[in-house]
């Protein structure tokens, strides 16, 4: 038998209650309630309880913070280049490799979609349609998208444009072994959708619920799409589908009480995204593979995780991990194929750090089947208070204790390396002519709290800094270019903007969101100043000019580039854009 294809489904902020088949009153989803009633359910699964960190577990086998990913920003939502990656494993195994939709693991050579295994590629930029390094006046309507790194416009619904895209894929190797990675950035914020799905609820729920809601009815009209696709082209038998979530619910509303629902349904958890309990992090997984035997609508409830995604995915294709390669996941074949009697009970460490340098215990929950520890001091037994409203570790000291141990040697394991860069190189032979960076991904001072990550920051001009780390990969003299505006805008470097400057969809797009599509102030720049190691540039500019260009002689070796635009004043902001190149 042909090895199986495979089709994963990962949605965006969609926790384990925004699906009708998980109890939800309000929400419509009948074709992933469908797959659910066919499907194996792993009922105890769990991720990152946010984006970034959850995906580079999920395609790595490996925890996140060991390949570099504890973040969504900040230089920190990068996998190690070191790492071999699921799409580089299949496809070095013979299969055909798409992504369709978010990657949030590098937008910058080598970091890429396209140079981490996947041969097509549709994607947006940064973390979601709209952010810092997507394209200019994305809306989610009629969006301009990398296509194998070429920005090409579409027309249509993102949601159904990265549905239509992998169909298209699956088609044109419906002969070949094939991995196809759909990865809508829905129902992720803003919460931009077309009006008949957000009329569909509006009056019945707060206002941004019902286009939450309307974002994921949307999306299960997609793969109900997607299946009967499969069907017709006579694949359904031999592809292994799974429908899952990247962590827990970005539509939760809370009481006075913190982290308990005030309204809206989250199926019996405590959280939602970003959280340590289990709302942040447990999330629907659905997988059927009818001519391997896996479906019948059967819930498995063993603790099981992301990491365990690729060593299981390889086995139940005969792909063949070396030895060299080691993960931190387990296989879960023989528990799918209900072959594991003495399946043991194991300790899974999962977290929230968001932050440029990792925190010990921060938004930490160690678990097994049973227990949930959360931050190193509460302690909940998941089996009876799923909830979680009872700390009982006054009364389980002892429990306390060895979770606590098992922390400290998951710590080791995972942050042993925390302090080495993650650079992007310049000036790399057969690589692009271009080091393209972005202020998403500056490191960044705690004092600062973030980074420009969303494209109506850019337009305030808010006067954050940071540094890129880079490695010029041979002596030379290099060129750097700085842009206030990217360069599909094309904008004076002070120029502001008044009104509109986009054909936004004002109709259809979240009002709570207005200021990414609309206005810009202006910056009275003076000079540009480049900040290289040790080594500081200063440079007059023209105002009126689109970029600021400075030319440096640089050594080989690793080092950090900081940009900023100064006026009469000092600091304005610093360059979020920039474009760093051999000058010859």
């Amino acid at each position: 038998m042909k090895r199986p294809n495979i089709v994963l489904v990962i949605t965006d902020d969609q926790g384990y209650g925004d699906l009708s088949c998980e109890g939800n009153p309000v929400v419509e989803t009948p074709a992933i309630d469908r797959f659910h009633d066919e499907a194996i359910r792993l009922t105890n699964f769990h991720v990152g309880p946010t984006c970034a960190p959850t995906r580079a577990g999920l395609l790595s086998g490996l925890y996140s913070g060991s390949v570099g990913v504890w973040h969504t920003i900040g230089g920190r939502s990068i996998v190690r280049r070191r790492v071999r990656m699921l799409p580089q494993l299949l496809r070095d195994a013979g299969y055909r490799t798409g992504l369709f939709g978010k990657w949030h693991l590098g937008d910058t050579y080598p970091y890429r979609p396209q140079d981490r295994g996947f041969e097509t590629v549709v994607t947006h930029g940064g973390g979601g349609v709209g952010q810092q390094p997507d394209h200019w006046g994305n809306d989610y309507f009629d969006d301009t998208y990398e296509v194998n790194g070429t920005p090409t416009r579409f027309e249509g619904y993102c949601t159904d444009v990265w549905f239509a895209e992998a169909r298209k894929f699956i088609a044109t190797h419906r002969e070949e072994p094939f991995f196809c990675y759909i990865s809508p950035n829905a129902p992720h914020s803003p919460y931009n959708v077309p009006a008949r799905y957000y009329e569909k609820y509006r009056g019945r729920i707060e206002d941004h619920a019902a286009r939450f809601y309307g974002m994921i009815t949307n999306i299960d009209e997609n793969f109900a799409a997607l299946r009967r696709h499969l069907a017709d082209l006579g694949l359904e038998e031999n592809t292994i589908l799974i429908f899952m979530a990247d962590n827990g619910t970005s539509c939760y509303l809370t009481g006075p009480d913190g982290e308990f629902p005030r309204e809206g349904h989250n199926a019996g958890l405590r959280g939602g995204k970003g959280s340590a309990y289990d709302g942040g992090h447990r999330v629907p997984f659905y997988l059927r593979w009818p001519a391997g035997g896996l479906g019948g609508g059967r819930d498995i409830d063993r603790l099981t995780a992301n990491i365990d995604l690729l060593p299981t995915l390889a086995e139940l294709c005969g792909i063949q991990i070396p030895d060299t390669e080691q993960h931190h996941g387990t296989s879960l074949a023989p528990l799918l194929r209900d072959d594991a009697p003495d399946w043991p009970d194991r300790v899974i460490v999962t977290e929230s750090q968001r932050v440029p340098t990792p925190i010990k215990w921060r938004k930490s929950c160690v678990m097994t089947d049973r227990w949930r520890l959360i931050e190193g001091r509460e302690l909940y037994d998941i089996t009876t208070d799923r909830m979680q409203r009872h700390d009982i570790a006054a009364r389980h000291p002892d429990i306390v204790e060895s979770l606590r141990r098992e922390y400290e040697s998951w710590w080791q394991l995972v942050y042993h390396d925390a302090d080495e860069p993650i650079p992007f190189p310049v000036g790399e032979p057969g690589a692009p002519a271009e080091t393209i960076l972005h202020c998403m991904d500056w490191r960044y001072p705690p004092a600062q709290d973030d980074v420009p990550w969303h494209q109506g920051q850019i337009r305030r001009g808010v006067p954050m800094i940071g540094h890129w780390e880079i490695d010029i990969c041979a002596p030379g003299r290099y060129r750097i270019e700085l842009r206030r505006w990217p360069r599909e805008v094309d904008r004076p470097l002070g120029a502001g903007v008044e009104g509109d400057d986009i054909a936004w969809n004002r109709a259809e797009t979240d009002p709570d969101y207005h200021d990414w599509y609309t206005g810009g102030r202006s910056l009275p720049i003076e000079r540009a100043v480049v900040t290289i190691g040790s080594r500081r540039f200063e440079t007059p500019v023209d105002p009126d000019a689109s970029c600021a260009v400075v030319e440096v002689d640089l050594p080989a070796g690793f080092t950090t580039l900081a940009a900023e635009f100064h006026g009469a004043g000092g600091l304005l902001a610093g360059a979020y854009y920039a474009a760093v190149a051999r000058a010859d």
